[in-house]
């Protein structure tokens, strides 16, 4: 199994909303087996990286079938070049996948598509490839493949993060805790955040299944590939964001101030929280922070302040987003 995704340091805005300062990675799979097999491709921008990828790895092989486990255009926009150097290939997606490629591509690929849904299983030689359905998490179409033969689970946007790679694969290949985990938070909360059930549903049928001690990696579609070590690190995180369960007791206390008298009432009232003593505050000025950064706190304290001045006869709007 290789990595043939690519990492993205030239775009400033991620879906043209959220800051990526420290930019972000498009991740796709080359399985070299009996068959072969492309797990996604990836966001137009890398495209020329990409393609030099995985024509190398192939060489002169032929790439048997290309699976498409989420048609968001950061993991699908290659699909058609893809098609048109390996006109054989055979898609394996599931019913909406292929009304979501139509839409998007105009190509009609009914014909070279094997439809896959809950709990179908696809021989690539050695591997045995297994499909569950995991619908928004984040789009309608999403499934996530399990290789049972490997252990890998190719998980979509479930388990990934900001940050570009840096050359670096693997979680424990840097300090998480210190420089991804508020990343992989703000990463989760605003793109998936909302589908807390959802989230809570694709993990609860890993569970359910018994697929965990079947599982020895998990490759998702943004960040590190996390290994079977490092699993209780990121699910107890997922658990908590998933079922909005504070990670810590602490206060977050956001502002909006039009000529700093909310401002100082802000300051005075963080001041007051930790003489009683709750040292763990973190204050923020909403005009001068993206939003972004906020909801992934919140998800974070276990408290909120929200402190607004009047504006138009409502809340300020830096504060109301």
């Amino acid at each position: 199994l290789y990595y043939v995704g690519g990492s993205d340091r030239r775009l400033s805005l991620f879906e043209n909303c959220f800051p990526i300062p420290d930019g972000v990675a498009y991740n796709s799979y080359l399985l070299m087996d009996e068959k072969t097999v492309l797990f996604d491709t990836v966001d137009y921008a890398i495209g020329r990286q990409f393609i030099d990828n995985i024509t190398s790895l192939l060489d002169n092989r032929k790439l048997d079938y290309l699976i498409v486990n989420h048609m968001e255009p950061d993991h699908c926009s290659l699909i058609t070049q893809i098609i048109t150097l390996y006109p054989e290939l055979k898609l394996i997606a599931n019913k909406k996948t292929l009304g979501l490629i139509e839409q998007f591509y105009n190509v009609d690929m009914t014909e070279r598509t094997i439809f896959v849904g809950e709990g179908d299983s696809l021989s690539t030689g050695k591997h045995n490839l297994k499909f569950f359905m995991a619908p928004m998490v984040h789009w309608p179409e999403v499934m996530v493949t399990l290789d049972i033969t490997n252990g890998v689970l190719f998980s979509a946007d479930a388990f990934g993060s900001f940050i570009a790679l840096d050359g670096k694969l693997f979680a424990k290949e840097v300090n998480y805790p210190r420089d991804w985990i508020d990343e992989a938070r703000r990463y989760l909360t605003n793109i998936v955040g909302k589908y807390g059930p959802e989230v809570m549903h694709l993990v609860g049928k890993v569970l359910k299944l018994d697929l965990l001690p079947k599982i020895k990696y998990i490759c998702a579609l943004h960040g590190l590939v996390w290994e079977a070590e490092n699993f209780p690190y990121i699910l107890d995180k997922y658990l908590h964001w998933a079922t909005y369960t504070p990670e810590e007791k602490g206060v977050l206390l956001v502002y909006g101030s039009i000529y700093g008298n909310t401002e100082s009432a802000a300051f005075a009232l963080a001041s007051k929280i930790v003489e009683k003593g709750i040292t763990n505050v973190s204050v923020y000025d909403a005009s001068s922070t993206h939003v972004s950064y906020l909801i992934s706190e919140a998800f974070k304290f276990s408290h909120i302040v929200i402190c607004s001045p009047t504006y138009n006869l409502n809340i300020f709007p830096p504060i109301h987003e």
